[in-house]
């Protein structure tokens, strides 16, 4: 049960971490935020970031196998690039649907499954 609620709360904290990152972007292209500051941009992104450190602290010491979880340093970090790379994928794909979205990209994301694959090998 430790899993799945490490992988949810990372799926949950990579929502957040998306949105921190890129969605000033989309405001920008919304002409809500053309006029801001950057450091109001900053201090935005920082106050999203805030709930995606809430969840990924958390989800790391449930699922770290020193604390009882499911799985060692290097699975949770390869677990967490995967997860966030899907949820960039999907986020990208239905709020900047403007974005291509290319063959080579589709092998980078297979390289990463390939990645959780491999981390989970013993």
């Amino acid at each position: 049960m430790q899993g799945i609620w490490t992988i949810l709360m990372l799926v949950c904290s990579n929502i957040f971490m998306t949105f921190a990152w890129y969605g000033h972007l989309k405001l920008q292209e919304m002409k809500i935020s053309t006029g801001w500051p950057l450091i109001l941009i900053i201090l935005l992104s920082w106050g999203i970031a805030f709930f995606e450190y809430c969840l990924t602290v958390p989800a790391n010491r449930i699922g770290f196998v020193g604390n009882g979880g499911p799985f060692n340093l290097m699975q949770l970090k390869v677990i967490q690039e995967a997860i966030s790379l899907s949820v960039f994928t999907l986020i990208v794909h239905f709020l900047f649907q403007g974005q291509p979205f290319h063959w080579n990209h589709l092998a980078a994301f297979g390289c990463l499954v390939l990645a959780v694959f491999f981390a989970f090998l013993k």
